[in-house]
């Protein structure tokens, strides 16, 4: 997610390296792709029985039928899980959780929200976030984790005994794990808009280097 105001002029030490090692951008895609099956499937295996008066249409769903589904939901979760475990990893190892994320503050949260609703929070250098690109990335990391949990306790209830307890039992880990979903959906659609009105930051991504803006 970043800011709808970049404007400015990438400073000239922004430009002397990559902003995004190619770890992180592998881990990056790697990420995305396994959340759209996840969630595409999903909705598939909530289809099948939904707890809400709704359902999802089939045509934004994966798996055509509820083994399908199954079958590519824990294909993503597999691979979810391991990239997830890379990415944490590489970003204790290298310090980039503690530069990139921290410190954080709900001053500093406060303060950056506001000035975007105002159009006024520029991102003119790409290689830091702001206050509340913090706070979001760190909710999708924590949300991430308790998807995996909950989902846990969905496919090995039993062996979970303690775990599915903590999430106030079956029934209730399914609702965890469906507003963890929507959590993610409502992130990636905020994070689709402001790649769309800054759209160097999707080159940045791809080849880690910034890209001017015009």
């Amino acid at each position: 997610m970043n800011s709808t105001t970049a404007t400015a002029p990438i400073p000239a030490t922004a430009e002397a390296g990559p902003v995004h090692p190619l770890w992180m951008r592998i881990s990056h895609w790697l990420n995305a792709l396994a959340v759209v099956i996840l969630v595409t499937s999903g909705w598939r295996i909530y289809d099948a029985s939904p707890f809400f008066p709704f359902t999802i249409p089939t045509v934004v769903t994966l798996g055509g039928w509820l083994g399908g589904a199954l079958q590519w939901h824990f294909a993503a979760m597999w691979l979810l899980v391991a990239n997830g475990l890379v990415y944490l990893f590489m970003n204790i190892a290298t310090g980039r959780l503690a530069t990139k994320f921290f410190p954080l503050t709900p001053r500093g949260v406060l303060h950056d929200a506001l000035a975007a609703l105002k159009g006024r929070l520029s991102h003119a250098d790409p290689r830091h976030y702001n206050s509340v690109q913090k706070l979001a990335y760190l909710f999708v990391m924590l949300d991430l984790i308790v998807i995996v949990l909950s989902g846990l306790v969905l496919w090995k209830s039993v062996q979970f005994p303690v775990l599915r307890e903590l999430m106030g039992g079956y029934e209730s880990a399914r609702r965890v794990h469906f507003f963890g979903m929507a959590a993610i959906v409502a992130f990636v659609v905020v994070h689709l808009v402001m790649v769309a009105l800054v759209p160097r930051t999707l080159l940045t991504m791809i080849r880690g280097r910034a890209a001017k803006a015009r």
